[in-house]
């Protein structure tokens, strides 16, 4: 996906701002949703499309700060670049610490809408390509049989051969043997690549309470 494929959605409760807003983004070749608030937008936001949500500050029911609030509540992860109004510095300060890309100022020039349009854009390309090499390095580590998974979690945490070896109740031979199977699997020479892919994949990550480790009392699986 370019740039331009990607949709803005104008969240704003002044008709005249969506109008010369709206007309402004299409004539420069994006596609746009408008909006006239927040409620509105929060309603329909589940069924859309990744895109920069260009988002008013001050509007009625619900402001802005709190449609950005609710977004990352509800884990909708698209890039937000705040209209503000003039003194309202403070305000877009707290929106760029809550996560916005950017804040332009009302009224402002064409080249600083696009700039910011922009670099919300860019953070779009960066999450699609984190997301396809977590996909990739999922399907690496879905052929990995249980034991050897069990020693790539190990390997996350830091642990020398003996130590993991000790906690899955198996020979540090053992270990070596599984650690080099994984290698192949995962078509990788040394640990550092290995790693990388195993973070990737969120390797670990189903390990973060002691209910959830494997017990050392498991009957090993050689």
């Amino acid at each position: 996906m370019t740039n331009s494929d990607y949709p803005i959605y104008l969240v704003d409760d002044d008709d005249s701002v969506r109008r010369s807003v709206g007309f402004m983004l299409k004539t420069s070749g994006h596609h746009v949703e408008s909006y006239v608030n927040g409620v509105e937008f929060l309603k329909e936001v589940r069924s859309r499309e990744p895109g920069c949500v260009l988002l008013d500050i001050q509007m009625p029911e619900i402001d802005g700060l709190e449609v950005q609030s609710e977004l990352r509540e509800r884990g909708v992860p698209f890039p937000v670049v705040v209209m503000t109004g003039h003194g309202d510095v403070e305000v877009a300060v707290r929106a760029m610490k809550a996560g916005a890309v950017d804040f332009i100022e009302k009224p402002f020039a064409k080249e600083t809408m696009l700039e910011a349009i922009g670099e919300a854009f860019d953070r779009l390309d960066r999450s699609g390509e984190k997301s396809k090499r977590r996909e990739e390095a999922e399907l690496l580590v879905k052929g990995l049989t249980r034991r050897e998974h069990e020693v790539l979690v190990g390997l996350t945490k830091g642990y020398p051969n003996k130590t993991i070896g000790y906690d899955l109740d198996i020979s540090p031979r053992t270990v070596e043997i599984h650690r080099a199977n994984l290698m192949k699997k995962l078509n990788v020479y040394n640990l550092s690549d290995l790693l990388r892919i195993a973070f990737a994949a969120g390797v670990g990550e189903e390990w973060q309470t002691e209910a959830d480790a494997p017990s050392v009392n498991e009957p090993p699986t050689v």
